[in-house]
């Protein structure tokens, strides 16, 4: 049976990682650090690998001694602190259920041990009943969880913990109803480091991680080193496209020019490449078996289907008007980097009978970066949260008119 090697889910693995070289070898620099003085942020926007990236850094920190727990962070992991230092205990757990807890450990922490002789052990149960039995507020008592742990992970050969969130945009303080669960997982995280205590965090997201961190603690600026994954050049991106398919007895294989077309029409983006590759495959594929004498497959006919599966749902959430607005953009010759509120005020008054005044512009860039299309960076100016949607937008006002 053939498979197809190309693999563009979410988060699925490619079956040739190009161009992370450079980022793993400066993950593995991270790992000795003698106390961790600083933790990673991995961002990018959505296509770029940064899930894919965040499981190849897992093996890395295992080789050298590191314990690694790591999940995405949902939004119900994040509505409290209580539910955030659950959730880090959770993940921790698995890691230390294994180990067997002295008497004398047991009691430095006020507990008493129990009269059965069964072992203790390092177990969910523990830790959690270890959190509620310690006075304070709730990062006083992961605080606490976090700190005992180490005094008994630190007697072992164990180098440190990482704990790695993906998704971790989703973390966000909750003034409204008194809860701050961001600014509890940066307050525990540079207490106990400055103790000394090797656990790291890495944490995955969209572009607007890092400035939330920051708005959180202003002390995120020097608690953390921002990683930004972007576009791969062409010849990782030829990799990534010829390596699955160099085997002698592979059925398909691509030519030059083919190479260079998915190249192009992919922008360097590694979800992009592994969805054009795929469908392609497909369809060459079905097509030899049909006896078809020269198989026919254009990339232009699978960026059509890319539009479909990928861009069309989005778009489809949009008012006319956000519509209006974000085909405005797409003229931008900026649009795939990044544009101003003005910049689009004067390309609307050379495009439309109707132009956008700044304050409307505005409104609608922030209805836009609550649906996920766009989103605003520290310094004022706005971004495409999805990687090529000019491109995609252009393509549809060639079929509609838009």
């Amino acid at each position: 049976m053939i498979t197809n090697p190309f693999r563009p889910g979410a988060g699925h693995p490619p079956p040739y990682l190009a161009g992370r070289d450079a980022e793993q070898q400066e993950f593995a620099r991270f790992l000795d650090q003698h106390p961790v003085l600083t933790n990673l942020v991995l961002t990018g926007l959505r296509g770029v690998g940064k899930t894919v990236l965040l499981e190849t850094f897992k093996p890395i920190a295992i080789a050298e001694g590191w314990l690694w727990a790591g999940t995405d962070l949902s939004e119900s992991a994040t509505v409290s602190e209580d539910s955030i230092a659950i959730r880090i205990l959770a993940d921790l757990a698995p890691l230390v259920a294994g180990i067997v807890v002295a008497e004398n450990e047991i009691r430095s922490i006020g507990f008493t041990a129990t009269s059965t002789k069964d072992p203790v052990r390092l177990d969910f149960r523990l830790l959690k009943s270890v959190y509620d039995g310690t006075a304070g507020l709730a990062s006083d008592k992961l605080k606490a969880v976090l700190e005992w742990v180490w005094n008994i992970l630190g007697t072992s050969d164990c180098r440190g913990v990482v704990l790695a969130y993906d998704e971790a945009q989703n973390l966000a303080d909750q003034a409204a109803s008194h809860q701050y669960p961001l600014s509890l997982l940066l307050d525990v995280f540079q207490s106990i480091q400055k103790k000394g205590i090797p656990f790291l965090l890495v944490l995955a997201g969209l572009p607007t991680l890092f400035p939330k961190l920051v708005d959180a603690r202003t002390f995120s600026e020097r608690m953390f080193h921002v990683m930004s994954l972007g576009r791969l050049s062409f010849g990782e991106s030829r990799d990534a496209i010829l390596k699955p398919v160099e085997q002698p007895d592979s059925p398909v294989h691509f030519s030059e020019g083919t190479v260079g077309e998915i190249v192009r029409q992919s922008g360097g983006y590694p979800y992009f490449i592994q969805f054009l590759c795929r469908e392609m495959f497909d369809s060459c594929l079905q097509q030899k078996r049909s006896d078809a004498v020269d198989p026919v497959i254009a990339v232009t006919q699978m960026v059509r289907k890319l539009d479909s599966d990928f861009f069309a749902g989005r778009w489809n959430r949009v008012t006319d008007r956000q519509r209006e607005l974000l085909a405005v953009v797409a003229d931008l010759p900026n649009c795939d980097d990044e544009f101003t509120v003005q910049e689009v005020v004067e390309k609307s008054r050379e495009k439309l009978p109707k132009p956008f005044g700044p304050s409307h512009v505005n409104q609608i860039l922030a209805k836009l970066a609550d649906s996920g299309l766009v989103f605003k960076n520290r310094h004022g100016r706005y971004s495409f949260a999805v990687p090529l949607l000019g491109d995609f937008i252009r393509r549809l006002r060639e079929d509609t008119g838009i």
